[in-house]
């Protein structure tokens, strides 16, 4: 798509929109912005859009015609169901996202591999760049995982960008194709905003809807919804599967996982040299060892980094030991099932933080594992009466509620002894309290790590 000269306003300015408007302000398009923020919110945001060049309301959104605007571009966090999309979506002017306009400029001799799933999007990406990478390839990753793709895509001429696709990037997709997607699972998220489960399936299946035969799509079989969404797909699926042996793609055997396809059978690291922590990780470990080895990646290289390979930051991160306590950030965990991962994780006795802002999942089968986790829970954010009740109704009653961060942390190393693991895995959104998970437990990490000896229970 030619962008020189096209009026092109970006709702939202924040890392991504910031990135579209430099990608686009190089390639010579009129370029304006809006936010819902004031211009003392912005701060220095405002500065550096001004500084572009590019016309910048703050506070209110534009009116949008055919005749002022040629395009919208989406920030990833802004609702579809804003004003300037509506008049945008009865104007008759398009609404692209970030991946698709990540998509629209990127040179054709970069390949984007894209990843998406409710949970375990950010350590698949992780692990699977981190594999293309050991094998001598230019790799890099973007998208959700927090590096704006616009800004990777200007950065590279050949090569491979591995992308956390979210559904709220994937909605606003028309073009978009990658020549390898996967999708790891399916569970209840983001409901406030898609509005029913259909809506979350239908926004993930955006993931594979413009490939053709020529490309790949990695697909989970043990996710019902997941498998159906098979029938839709043009490209080549290859599944995985954590719990049976498959005629064709990746599976374990005999604690061996393998991959095999077109007969060729590619055993692969045992399960026990594999780093990652925790079963929920081997459907993770199970996609990137497929998208890799259908990539063509050698078998050495993807065993070397699947027993090296710890995982990332805010996902089930041991952030230190204290009087015999372990203390684990999970902020990553923004919905129920994600933090049902993280529980099963640990045999040990669990000191559970929990809540912030509900997504719109029910807590129930959240609250089955509490009771059969859980040693106490420490509830705080919007959702925790919410939470509360849940737990109560399955039978759990050592809740402590507080009413911030500090104190819920003090609270849990107050109940912790020698033994015990304190979890933060929230089971929900963190923008109650603050900006991002990153930010939530970037502040867990700091305090557990200015704690003395002898501060706990």
């Amino acid at each position: 798509m030619e962008f020189k000269g096209k009026r092109i306003l970006v709702v939202g300015i924040a890392r991504s929109g910031i990135a579209a408007v430099k990608s686009l302000t190089a390639r010579e398009a009129v370029l304006f912005a809006c936010d819902r923020k004031t211009s003392d919110e912005l701060g220095d945001i405002l500065l550096e859009m001004e500084a572009l060049g590019g016309d910048v309301y703050a506070g209110s959104y534009p009116k949008v015609t055919q005749d002022r605007f040629d395009l919208l571009i989406a920030s990833p966090g802004v609702p579809l169901d804003i004003e300037p999309f509506i008049q945008a979506n009865n104007a008759g002017v398009p609404v692209i996202g970030e991946l698709e306009l990540a998509y629209l400029l990127k040179p054709d001799v970069v390949d984007f591999y894209a990843i998406s799933g409710t949970n375990g999007k950010t350590t698949t990406v992780s692990l699977l760049q981190a594999i293309l990478a050991a094998d001598g390839r230019r790799a890099l990753a973007g998208g959700n995982i927090g590096v704006p793709l616009t800004t990777l895509v200007d950065s590279m001429t050949e090569g491979v960008i591995v992308v956390e696709a979210s559904s709220f990037q994937l909605e606003t997709t028309c073009h978009f194709r990658p020549h390898i997607s996967a999708l790891i699972n399916i569970t209840p998220d983001h409901l406030d905003r898609h509005k029913s489960m259909e809506g979350y399936i239908k926004a993930k299946s955006r993931i594979f809807a413009c490939q053709n035969r020529d490309d790949y799509t990695v697909l989970n079989y043990e996710d019902m919804h997941i498998r159906k969404m098979a029938q839709e797909c043009p490209a080549r699926v290859i599944y995985f599967s954590s719990r049976q042996v498959l005629p064709e793609g990746a599976f374990i055997k005999d604690d061996l996982i393998y991959f095999v396809m077109d007969n060729k059978v590619l055993p692969i690291c045992p399960v026990h040299e594999v780093s990652l922590r925790g079963r929920h990780n081997l459907e993770n470990i199970l996609c990137a060892t497929a998208v890799a080895a259908i990539a063509g990646v050698k078998v050495e290289t993807i065993r070397d980094i699947l027993k090296t390979f710890t995982g990332v930051r805010h996902r089930i991160e041991e952030v230190g030991l204290v009087d015999g306590v372990l203390y684990v950030n999970d902020s990553k965990a923004t919905n129920p099932e994600s933090a049902i991962k993280a529980l099963e994780s640990f045999n040990e006795p669990i000191v559970l933080i929990a809540g912030g802002r509900s997504k719109g999942s029910s807590f129930e089968e959240f609250a089955r594992f509490v009771k059969h986790k859980v040693k106490g829970l420490v509830l705080l954010g919007e959702a925790r009466e919410e939470i509360r009740k849940a737990v109560m109704d399955a039978g759990f009653q050592n809740i402590y509620e507080v009413n911030d961060f500090n104190t819920a942390v003090a609270t849990a190393c107050e109940l912790a002894v020698a033994g015990d693991v304190v979890l933060l895995s929230p089971a929900c959104a963190s923008w109650d309290m603050f900006k991002s998970y990153e930010q939530r437990g970037d502040l867990f990490c700091q305090l557990v790590r200015a704690m003395e000896p002898g501060q706990g229970g």
